[in-house]
């Protein structure tokens, strides 16, 4: 793959823009991206440790290819180490890790839940996974916990003993590992296209982006993926698939078949996976609500309705969202019903604990 040391001014510079314009800055914000990102030698490392995971969101990160994994790596976001994709391996690894540790100033990743139950698990190099996090949080200038393990516990903290974890937030809270300020950056997988706009905006305003009250950036997790669903207008009409097979519902609001659209926050139908190619809905498949701390106990079984709108039987949504449309209020008082924040002020607040 082709390295910013080898591309033209021109090519560095659309990079730029579309940065930019990942992080909702205006085109007069390209320079000021263009010097954070020329400046690598200047900006701040990444180590990068993996717990109680299955490595999806590293493969979701190096099937980047918008910028491509050489660019992000090498240019971006200076991989200093990471288990999977490092070179170096046994003592040398370690080393890396260490003089990292030492230099301080970093952006820590935290990728799976941290164990909770036996020391054991999670060993690397003989060392307890706690103790490595431990380490590595106390000189990290900010952490980030990547994906739906890593913020809130995902399907590792659902587990029944031996395999219970806890996201960061939680083993900050606990006491097991130093706080540090924190950016939750949960889906799972996580989207690269998310990681790298957090990590760039850390390089941009030497701090992390305005969150919601449970640390995840606004710029990516301020809005119901229901708010722009592409079967919006069947929810809104009453239309809910019942059966799979029918050609006729084919396209019609999966809610009845346990989609949690309307209970989740992330931009999933605008940002879409596989460079912008699908998302799950779009393939026919409901959203699990993986971006939110209830996943997965709290959104299983996954293809049953499992939560209520609020305030509606089921069996009459349709005539009331009907109702609602000629009144023009359906987009707003919907999605407000739906999470429980009707006459509560709107969209997630800024700041907050997590």
């Amino acid at each position: 793959m082709t390295s910013f040391r080898n591309i033209s001014r021109r090519d560095f510079l659309k990079f730029c823009a579309g940065t930019a314009s990942l992080l909702g800055l205006s085109e007069a914000a390209v320079p000021r991206v263009a010097r954070a990102l020329e400046g690598a030698a200047k900006k701040p490392p990444v180590i990068w440790l993996e717990g109680q995971d299955c490595a999806g969101c590293t493969i979701s990160f190096i099937n980047s290819s918008n910028p491509g994994t050489a660019e992000l790596v090498l240019d971006t976001i200076s991989v200093r180490y990471h288990e999977t994709i490092m070179a170096a391996a046994g003592h040398l690894s370690e080393k890396a890790l260490q003089d990292t540790i030492k230099e301080g100033g970093y952006v820590l990743v935290v990728e799976g839940s941290i164990p909770t139950v036996d020391p054991r698990f999670c060993q690397i190099a003989g060392r307890n996974f706690v103790d490595i996090v431990k380490e590595a949080a106390g000189n990290a200038g900010a952490v980030i916990a990547i994906g739906s393990c890593a913020t809130y516990g995902g399907i590792p903290g659902d587990c029944p003993p031996p395999g219970t974890g806890m996201g960061v937030g939680e083993a900050m809270d606990k006491g097991l590992i130093p706080k540090k300020p924190l950016i939750n950056v949960p889906t799972c997988p996580a989207h690269p296209e998310r990681f790298v706009g957090t990590v760039v905006y850390y390089l941009l305003y030497k701090q992390p982006p305005p969150m919601d009250k449970i640390g995840r950036p606004l710029m990516f997790y301020d809005k119901l993926i229901h708010d722009n669903c592409e079967r919006r207008g069947h929810f809104e009409n009453g239309e809910f698939l019942s059966d799979w097979n029918s050609f006729e519902q084919r396209n019609w609001c999966m809610y009845l078949k346990g989609c949690k659209g309307p209970f989740t926050y992330a931009d999933c139908p605008k940002r879409r996976w596989s460079d912008g190619l699908n998302w799950c809905i779009g393939c026919s498949s409901v959203c699990q609500g993986c971006s939110e701390p209830t996943f997965y106990t709290g959104m299983a079984p996954l293809y049953d309705k499992t939560q209520e709108i609020r305030g509606y039987r089921v069996e009459t949504i349709g005539a009331v969202a009907t109702g609602i449309v000629a009144v023009g209020l359906a987009g707003h008082f919907i999605g407000q019903a739906m999470t429980g924040r009707l006459g509560k002020g709107g969209p997630p607040e800024e700041g907050g604990d997590n």
